[in-house]
C-alpha cells in the first residue's frame, strides 16, 4: 500500500516542480496540481487500502470487549457460589 503512495507522492511532486519553474506556469498552479492530483487521490487511495485494517482493528476491539463482559459477568456467579465469610455480632 505505501510503496502506491510514494511512487504517486513523486510523481505529482515532479509535476509541481515542473509546474512552478515552467516560465508559463506559476507557483500558485503547482500548488493547485499537488492538492489536486496529489493530496485528494492519495487521501482516497490511503482510506480504501486501509479499509481491511480498521475492520480488523474493530473486530479485535468487539471481540476483546466482549471477553471483558463476559468475565465480567462470571465473577459475580463465582462469588454467589462461595459462602459469605461468618459475620460478627454487633457490638452494643
Amino acid at each position: 500500500m505505501y510503496l502506491i503512495l510514494i511512487a504517486w507522492f513523486y510523481v505529482v511532486l515532479m509535476m509541481a516542480i515542473a509546474e512552478a519553474t515552467n516560465p508559463a506556469g506559476s507557483l500558485l498552479g503547482a500548488c493547485i496540481t499537488f492538492a489536486l492530483y496529489g493530496l485528494l487521490p492519495m487521501g482516497i487511495v490511503a482510506y480504501i487500502l486501509g479499509t481491511p485494517m480498521r475492520k480488523r482493528r474493530l473486530r479485535a476491539q468487539r471481540e476483546a470487549e466482549q471477553r471483558a463482559w463476559d468475565a465480567a459477568q462470571a465473577q459475580p456467579a463465582e462469588q454467589a457460589a462461595t459462602p459469605p465469610p461468618p459475620s460478627q455480632p454487633p457490638m452494643s
